[in-house]
């Protein structure tokens, strides 16, 4: 297992299939993925090794990068995942994450992937990141305007509207 960098309470590393209880735990609550577009994806031990094997350890492989696990030091628990990801909808890369809403509200999403952000600065060639919030999920806009990322755009896809977030990581 690679770790990736670690702030006071986390871990941040790449997921494992080892990973997958903890994948489909931290996916099962309703509210997880009420703004993401992807509920109802992760509803098996089986969908959850595949989300593993199929997209984020391949993406660590093609990118060198792609959703990270997110390890709750006090427990040694995942509780969710950060990072980024190259989004192809997009053709950019997205920083995003998902925690488990036992670990809502305390700091933790920011404190994830402003740790992230660090670790791109410094290893990372990566020059702009985006996030594209929901406009309804005032939690998510409150982090990305806590990682200092600025407002860039709204869209509409599918039945949500998208706030549009960006920041430069490198360069001038």
């Amino acid at each position: 297992m690679t770790v990736i960098t670690e702030t006071p309470r986390l871990i941040i590393r790449q997921f494992t299939l080892d990973d997958a209880p903890a994948v489909l735990h931290f996916n099962t609550p309703e509210q997880v993925s009420l703004y993401t577009g992807d509920a109802g994806m992760c509803t098996t031990l089986t969908d959850a090794e595949n989300i593993i094997a199929n997209i984020w350890l391949v993406e660590y492989q093609q990118y060198g990068f792609g959703r990270w696990a997110v390890v709750f030091k006090e427990t040694n628990t995942v509780i969710g995942f950060c990072g980024f990801k190259n989004e192809t909808r997009i053709n950019a890369i997205d920083i995003g994450y998902r925690l488990h809403p036992d670990y809502w509200g305390i700091g933790l999403a920011t404190e994830a992937n402003l740790a992230c952000i660090a670790y791109a600065k410094e290893h990372m060639s990566l020059d702009l990141v985006y996030a594209d919030v929901v406009d309804a999920n005032s939690g998510s806009i409150n982090v990305a305007t806590k990682l200092g990322m600025t407002f860039h755009s709204q869209f509409q896809r599918d039945e949500f509207t998208f706030n549009r977030y960006v920041m430069l990581l490198n360069g001038n």
